[in-house]
């Protein structure tokens, strides 16, 4: 039986499942991970096929989301960050017994552009042009996709060098699995579905995101007007490395709000 990559760590009492991003792996939460450890029990996964979790091909989203929920506490709050926050959100919709709340980190219901609705996102020649470029050199190709996620933000170089270790120091995922995660982003759409969530739900955002823009903002707040949003000034794709503090506090607050913490 094929087997996540799955690390448990803290000291609290409540669970949170941390699931990262396309092309990366669990490594992603780390310095937040230092952070939360005393006040949470962490779950640090690496998504089917990605960095320790090799012994999977390219799934779609129902299929890495039931094989993460397989693995995952009965009860906990799950947080997704970017292709992870559609793995979190499905599993919401999934199970929405297991998730005490749903966290989205610079993550879209419908990451591609939609032109016929003007909904904003990546253009589909941009997603297809990686998918093409993947075959044909992979290394050159995730970097530049990590040095979209960090554009703009002020620790930009830093946070690109940080993101890149963290592919190089594990596996690399084959192609056919990122090739599969471009596919999920390319034609996933949970906008419709996630309007139905009743658990706490809440959306952060990057100010600066290249890759999941701050105008879905508004449109997600009058489409689910039950879940709260956040932007984090200054930051880009990745907030939770370029600004841990301020991230820290909405996640924490947010959670104390809601007596889960």
């Amino acid at each position: 039986m094929n087997r996540l990559y799955w690390q448990t760590l803290g000291e609290g009492s409540r669970d949170i499942v941390l699931l990262h991003g396309w092309g990366l792996n669990a490594e992603v939460w780390r310095y937040i991970a230092e952070r939360w450890a005393p006040h949470f029990r962490l779950h640090l996964v690496d998504l089917p096929g990605y960095g320790r979790s090799q012994d999977f091909g390219a799934l779609s989203l129902a299929e890495m989301t039931e094989v993460v929920l397989a693995q995952a506490p009965k009860k906990a709050v799950w947080m997704g960050w970017s292709l992870g926050g559609l793995v979190a959100s499905q599993a919401a919709l999934t199970a929405p017994e297991r998730v005490d709340a749903l966290i989205t980190v610079s993550s879209s219901p419908c990451f591609a552009a939609r032109d016929d609705e003007q909904w904003p996102g990546i253009r589909h020649e941009v997603l297809h042009g990686f998918q093409q470029q993947l075959s044909e050199d992979f290394q050159r190709t995730v970097e530049r996709f990590l040095a979209l996620q960090t554009l703009g933000s002020e620790s930009a170089r830093q946070d690109a060098k940080l993101l890149k270790s963290m592919v190089l120091n594990l596996p690399i995922p084959p192609v056919e699995v990122l090739a599969g995660g471009l596919d999920i982003l390319n034609q996933e759409d949970l906008r419709l579905a996630l309007a139905s969530l009743e658990m706490p739900f809440l959306r952060i955002y990057g100010a600066l995101d290249g890759l999941v823009p701050r105008k879905i903002v508004p449109l997600l707040d009058a489409r689910w007007p039950d879940s709260r949003s956040a932007i984090v000034e200054k930051a880009s794709h990745a907030p939770f490395v370029s600004h841990p503090d301020a991230f820290s506090a909405l996640v924490t607050d947010f959670l104390d709000e809601n007596h889960l913490m």
